[in-house]
């Protein structure tokens, strides 16, 4: 998926985004919080200059798929972008954040991207062409901006369900371990925290267990077999700027801003845990 998207609070919207040139990015943003499964691969982060496609395919070296440049030579095939993926090829735009970022999710959650890649292909071969459903805005939607949360306990998950945010950032819950993000997962996130200090809003599958790998597995197992990510009511509103650590002057009056940290909408309500794993 290529379109640069971020859902503010609980509404879903969709905005585009630019994000800043290479040679304005600080290396310092590369730090924060969110880009911590990126670190591995920080080396094609920073410095002036773009990897190429090729390069960048060559060092990610993707199972059963090659990153190709997005052309006019390319889009001549006709290719839906997800059916093309289907086929081993993954369109990518040349010096790009939001397609570096995307490349690099590929890499570090490939099961995961391919459980979504199966989804929506199977959806956009029932849809009418031009058509979408609220399945493939879900999948879309997680593609795009997910976080797996992982949670062992219920409390936590009652205070998120009534947006009892002060209680659900709590920082000795989150410094216990009782919360945890498993994984940033949403590369248009990642291109948006290029700019410092942006509050950003997840969209989240809540999972019960304590191994961020077990997790995530959770995760592309229920995406695979149809159990999660079908709707985008089933994807949680996390304002990631509110985790302890993760944006500067977290005080009271931080916390109370309300268009940020959104109220509960009336009548909305969230799934359980995904799946319970042994603790």
């Amino acid at each position: 998926m290529t379109a640069a998207t971020t859902a503010a609070g609980d509404g879903g919207g969709v905005r585009r985004f630019v994000p800043p040139p290479r040679a304005a990015v600080d290396p310092q943003v590369f730090g924060q919080p969110l880009f911590a499964g990126l670190q591995d691969v920080r080396d094609l982060l920073v410095g002036p200059d773009w990897p190429s496609i090729a390069a960048l395919d060559a060092r990610l070296s993707l199972p059963g798929l090659q990153l190709v440049e997005q052309d006019a030579a390319l889009l001549a095939d006709g290719l839906h972008y997800e059916a093309r993926i289907a086929q081993g090829r993954i369109a990518t735009r040349a010096d790009n954040w939001h397609d570096l970022f995307n490349a690099l999710v590929w890499a570090s959650h490939p099961q995961l991207k391919r459980a979504l890649n199966v989804q929506q292909c199977r959806h956009i071969e029932a849809m009418p062409p031009g058509q979408r459903n609220r399945a493939q805005a879900a999948l879309t939607q997680f593609d795009e901006t997910g976080v797996i949360v992982r949670v062992r306990d219920d409390t936590l998950l009652r205070a998120w369900d009534g947006h009892d945010w002060p209680a659900l950032f709590e920082p000795t819950r989150w410094q216990g371990g009782d919360i945890a993000i498993a994984a940033v997962f949403g590369h248009a996130l990642m291109e948006q925290a290029l700019l410092p200090g942006r509050l950003l809003v997840g969209k989240c599958v809540v999972v019960q267990g304590d191994a961020d790998a077990a997790c995530v597995d959770a995760v592309t197992a229920a995406i695979a077999e149809g159990r999660a990510v079908t709707d985008p009511l089933q994807l949680r509103p996390l304002p990631l700027a509110g985790i302890p650590g993760w944006h500067e002057g977290q005080d009271d009056a931080f916390y109370r801003n309300a268009d940020y940290f959104r109220p509960l909408r009336a009548g909305r309500q969230y799934p359980p845990p995904l799946v319970r794993l042994p603790l």
